[in-house]
């Protein structure tokens, strides 16, 4: 009898005449657009300009990506190092092979840069962008199936996947389908911080500690079904210590944070209005003219004038940027 399962695509490139159109570089620019558009969005709803998301994103996208890879090449050297490989594949990000802790790492370090270019506190845009990097999360481990790569432990499951590659030692057959439940993993951890934030109105770092919490929660149990070679310590994979670690991390920030700075932020861009726009300094010009006129009128006439003026004044006043 057929056993259902999961399919994997024959091939991870098509090619448009002399142009490669590479399954893995597309999930991930695709999860980059949607990590933008998402952050953009809360990020506005926080009190901040339209397009300032991707303005930093210009710096932390290429550092995560850089990051991401030199995480990878540093924790699998023998893929890229060893007798028998070549050094220049380490180059070939299509091929697949990001680090999501380096990615998220040197990201961060990018993001922090074009934060400080712009005046803006880092843990608030990272509480804007969090639930958008885990969608971009989702989107890219679709990347995997593409490259018939980091699947699970033999199954014989209707959801399994079947691997039909026999290059880099894979072994044709059904496995346990690790890229979707990763995938389906961020979707949740993207809703949970979103529901979170909008509950609890999380601040000071707290929305991206959640999601990052959340995330190694999943990453720890779906690595340890992973069959790829990886390095051990004390007879568990190094990646599942790793989400150990920084689910530690994260947690101790999340407490110690809530104690110290409870709250949001009550000003993320200065110069910006809730709606992602300047203040009004229109009406501020308006009522700084009548000001102007009521004082000019007011010098040959009777004090109740001169009180216009000073109204006039403070309405003025009140207008102004802050």
């Amino acid at each position: 009898m057929e056993l259902a399962f999961i399919p994997s695509p024959s091939r991870g490139v098509l090619y448009l005449g002399p142009i490669p159109l590479r399954g893995y570089a597309f999930c991930i620019i695709i999860g980059v657009f949607v990590a933008v558009w998402l952050g953009n969005k809360r990020w506005i709803a926080r009190g901040g300009r339209a397009g300032t998301v991707a303005d930093i994103a210009v710096w932390a996208v290429p550092f995560g990506l850089v990051g991401g890879r030199l995480y990878h090449v540093i924790t699998d050297y023998e893929l890229y190092f060893s007798e028998g490989r070549d050094w220049v594949d380490a180059f070939k990000i299509w091929e697949g092979g990001l680090g999501i802790w380096g990615a998220i790492a040197l990201g961060a370090l990018g993001a922090w840069i074009g934060c400080r270019r712009r005046g803006i506190p880092m843990p608030a845009y990272a509480d804007a962008v969090a639930p958008g990097i885990a969608f971009a999360q989702a989107i890219g481990r679709w990347g995997n199936w593409f490259n018939q790569e980091l699947y699970g432990k033999p199954t014989d499951l209707p959801w399994a996947l079947e691997i039909t590659s026999s290059s880099d030692g894979r072994v044709p057959g059904t496995y346990h389908p690790t890229f979707l439940y990763e995938s389906l993993w961020c979707i949740g951890v993207a809703l949970l911080v979103i529901w979170a934030d909008r509950r609890f109105r999380l601040g000071h770092g707290r929305a991206f500690a959640l999601y990052v919490a959340a995330y190694c929660a999943g990453r720890g149990w779906i690595e340890y079904m992973r069959v790829d070679d990886a390095h051990h310590i004390l007879g568990v994979r190094l990646n599942v210590w790793t989400a150990i670690l920084v689910f530690l991390l994260a947690v101790t920030y999340l407490v110690l944070s809530s104690k110290k700075r409870p709250g949001r932020e009550d000003v993320v861009e200065p110069g910006a209005d809730a709606s992602g726009g300047e203040t009004g300094s229109a009406e501020s010009a308006d009522a700084a003219d009548k000001a102007d006129r009521a004082e000019g009128a007011g010098e040959d006439d009777e004090p109740a004038d001169e009180a216009e003026a000073d109204g006039a004044r403070n309405e003025a006043g009140s207008g102004k940027k802050t």
